[in-house]
């Protein structure tokens, strides 16, 4: 007796449980056919995105599904539309990254839509301007909201299929951007980007009036970590305003140019020491040449030359000894002089070389500059 109650007992479980699964999967049938035999009454429209500025808008989202009336889903039955087809409608908006397209149980068609976000925004020779998503993907410029991104200008063509160069120069675009829109000190830094013709990229700081060389779109990370430090330790020094340009597009180190440099100083000569040569008047050297010579000839023995032109010349050529002395010091100060200018190279802005880890910037002989 008792192993047949505890058989009849199993029975009766499992049937209560046959009969519980049977009858759900009736009333989800039963469900599913209304459902498919019902109307869709309506669009609803939300957004996934990473913050809330949208540049696009529910009604944008229903405008392309509701302009064509062979693909506007309200009013029809649920079981004649295509989910597929809507979703393709709805993507084709380049704001869109992807849309998913469901019904729920009030027989309303809901669409979840994601947004593509922009990473920088690029000016064009010509002045078109766009945004770029981190798939370097071209966004078109919404009225409704500008997007808070890098800006670069001089981006070289307009074209929508870039060559492989540009494509190149794109992605380095991306790659920056998304960096600094990272960073909150560089995005408060770095308001824009110039795009030089050999594909590089200058930038002017927002603190300060230096241009910032940094040279091609790598190493984004090190190079601002290296101008960070520069910022640090050298430029919190000396003063932020002393450099016309700051390239640190070089490895370990940081090349400045001073925006009003000194040039290394020069000996000092005095002006009573130098003493110019005039065009007419002979060096000093040919004429105690020519001195000694006149000196040296003597009167002819004609008797029919007189004595008293014979003596002028050679008074003419008598010098004292203190004039001789005098006049070969003046001889050597021209020298001298001579002698300094060619040493003298020609006026160039002073540069200053700046190698992170150390705490001073190696300048001229005549200049300790940070």
């Amino acid at each position: 007796m008792a192993k047949t109650t505890t058989i009849l007992k199993r029975l009766g479980a499992l049937l209560l449980w046959v009969t519980a699964v049977t009858g759900f999967i009736i009333l989800l049938v039963a469900a599913n056919n209304d459902k498919e035999s019902g109307v869709c009454k309506g669009i609803q429209v939300k957004f996934e995105g990473k913050d809330d500025n949208f540049f696009i808008e529910a009604k944008d989202i229903r405008s392309l599904l509701t302009k064509d009336k062979a693909l506007n889903p309200v009013g029809k039955p649920i079981r004649d539309i295509n989910i597929r087809t809507l979703e393709a409608v709805a993507d084709q908006d380049p704001w869109v990254k992807n849309a998913e397209i469901y019904f729920n149980s009030k027989q309303e068609l809901h669409i979840k839509v994601t947004q593509r976000e922009p990473v920088a925004r690029v000016f064009t020779f010509s002045g078109n301007s766009f945004y770029l998503d981190e798939a370097a993907e071209r966004i078109p410029v919404s009225s409704r909201y500008a997007a808070r991104v890098p800006v670069f200008t001089g981006f070289p063509t307009d074209a929508d299929k870039l060559q492989r160069t540009d494509s190149l120069l794109a992605a380095q675009i991306v790659d920056m951007g998304r960096f600094i829109g990272k960073d909150a000190f560089w995005m408060a830094q770095v308001e824009q980007l110039m795009i030089t013709t050999d594909r590089k990229f200058e930038f002017i700081p927002k603190l300060g009036d230096q241009v910032i060389v940094f040279g091609e779109g790598a190493d984004i990370e090190k190079k601002f970590t290296k101008l960070l430090a520069f910022y640090k330790e050298g430029l919190n020094k000396v003063g932020w305003n002393n450099y016309s340009r700051i390239n640190i597009a070089f490895e370990n180190e940081v090349v400045c140019t001073r925006k009003d440099g000194v040039p290394p100083l020069q000996p000092a000569i005095p002006k009573d020491t130098v003493r110019q040569l005039v065009a007419d008047e002979p060096p000093i050297a040919e004429s105690e040449d020519s001195a000694e010579k006149t000196t040296a000839v003597k009167p002819p023995e004609h008797p029919t030359v007189a004595a008293k032109p014979a003596e002028k010349p050679a008074a003419r050529t008598v010098v004292k000894p203190a004039a001789a002395h005098k006049d070969k010091a003046t001889a050597k100060a021209p020298a001298k002089k001579t002698k300094t200018e060619k040493a003298t190279p020609p006026k160039q802005q002073p540069k200053a070389v700046y190698k992170p880890g150390n705490k001073s910037v190696n300048t001229s002989k005549k200049q300790t500059t940070p």
